[in-house]
């Protein structure tokens, strides 16, 4: 079953002799449950398209469909709670709530749509994310791996029609690298959770089940 689909996409900055193509007519589909790992140089146009179809920005030309939806048909307000109810996003630098301890920031999306806490599904998160005893901690109280893993919990918490990982591994160390790769690997296998992660790291992509590769804004392998 196809959960994402991307056509003709396109991004330009700027105009003129400052114009820059980030990217250019890029096209795939993504079967549900799929493990995608996205690779590239710097500057390739990898968190451009990620970015894209995380509805956190728009594109100049193309169309993206999740679960069906064209995301670009709704305006701002309404993207904003499309992409807080299908995407789950996750950063580098974990974005976590300073003044939430880690349940908080795991349920802060159920938070923000009034959603009733329910707190077996909290628990069976916790203990996946092995946080069960770090769970009033603050974020300063956590290791950079002990945050990362809070962050992915959020992101997971709604169950998403499709996770967006950005270098989520980028500001570790290898030990806790290893940790989270096998966490997004374990909810993609046991949740069925469709997970796109960007990364420079080719061993940390050799976990997904597949590998697109992108220059200067092209698809040029895994389409």
């Amino acid at each position: 079953m196809e959960i994402l689909k991307v056509e003709n996409l396109t991004k330009i900055y700027g105009k003129d002799n400052n114009k820059v193509i980030a990217l250019s007519n890029v096209s795939f589909k993504v079967e549900k449950g799929e493990f995608i790992a996205i690779v590239g140089a710097s500057g390739s146009g990898k968190s451009t398209l990620l970015h894209l179809i995380g509805g956190v920005d728009r594109p100049t030309n193309g169309k993206v469909y999740i679960d069906g939806e064209d995301i670009y048909q709704y305006d701002d307000d309404k993207l904003a709670i499309f992409r807080r109810r299908q995407v789950g996003l996750i950063y580098q630098f974990y974005n976590l709530i300073p003044i939430l301890n880690v349940e908080e920031n795991i349920t802060l999306p159920l938070d923000l749509d009034n959603h009733k806490i329910d707190k077996e599904k909290i628990n069976n998160m916790l203990e996946l994310l092995g946080l069960m005893e770090r769970r009033n901690h603050l974020p300063n109280e956590l290791s950079g791996g002990e945050q990362q893993r809070a962050s992915i919990g959020r992101a997971l918490i709604t169950s998403p029609a499709i996770i967006l990982a950005d270098e989520p591994t980028g500001n570790l160390d290898s030990k806790a690298s290893d940790e989270i790769v096998h966490l997004l690997k374990k909810s993609n296998k046991e949740y069925k959770q469709t997970i796109i992660m960007i990364t420079h790291n080719l061993e940390i992509a050799a976990y997904a089940d597949r590998i697109i590769k992108i220059e200067d804004g092209k698809i040029v392998e895994g389409e």
